[in-house]
This record gives C-alpha cells, structure tokens and sequence, in this order.
C-alpha cells in the first residue's frame, strides 16, 4: 500500500524590515500537518534557536488579498515592494517586541496550495481526532 503523505513544509526566504535598506534575511519554514489542520507551523532560524509561532492557516489565506487578523499574528499584501514583485507582510507581535516580515507571495501560494491538496479547505474536521483531544483533555 503506498504510503499517503500528511504533511507540507516549505522552505521561504524571508526579509527582516527595517527603517533603512533593503532588510535582514531570515531563513524559514511553513509546515502544515493533516493532524493540525487548521494551523500553520512557522520556523524562523537563526541565532542560538530556531523560533516557531502558530496561526491560523485561513489567517495566512486570507491575507494574500487583505489585511488579516486582529492579535499576535497579522498578514497583509505588501504594495510598496522594492523589487515590484508581489510579496505579503507578516507581522508577528509579542511582549518582547514587534517584527515584519515579508516573503514572497509565490512561495506562499505554492505552499497553500501544497496543504489545500492535502486537507481541502472546509474538510480540516474530517482530520480531527475527538476521541484523542478529549482523552488529552480530562487526563
């Protein structure tokens, strides 16, 4: 029996913005897993380690057109690129601080696309599994 895959990750290269040039580097990851389906795992390297924040998959969907989301994460399409290629704008806040972030709207797609395959959007429920949840839940 062939063996069915039930997760996505992506490598993207993202840009730190700053108030001068053209921005930091930072390399990153997307992964999405048909155990988690309604979220996004994101992977940001370097230092002394790597830092993962959470958020929603429709978040990151919804942000390609419009401005996404009210808390701690919030993504928008970026229109001041420097390069003219479209790119979106990731912006992550936290107690320590703030950062935006942008990437390329194409890697972002090419991953969406990647984890609607896998778990089509309005089906993530199908993926759950209750019995687990609630067994972790009471113990």
């Amino acid at each position: 029996m062939p063996h069915r895959k039930t997760e996505v990750d992506v490598d993207v290269s993202l840009r730190l913005r700053t108030t001068s040039g053209p921005g930091l580097p930072v390399p990153a990851s997307l992964h999405y897993g048909a155990d988690d389906p309604y979220a996004i795992h994101a992977v940001f390297r370097g230092g002394d380690a790597d830092v993962e924040w959470v958020f929603a998959r429709d978040l990151l969907r919804e942000g390609l057109s419009e401005p996404s989301g009210a808390g701690d994460v919030q993504v928008r399409p970026c229109t001041e690129s420097a390069d003219g290629r479209p790119r979106i704008v990731l912006r992550l806040s936290s107690p320590d601080g703030n950062a935006e972030l942008e990437a390329d709207e194409a890697d972002v797609r090419r991953f969406l696309r990647r984890a609607d395959a896998l778990v089509p959007p309005g089906r993530e429920g199908r993926h759950l599994d209750l019995d687990d949840l609630i067994a972790r839940l009471v113990s």
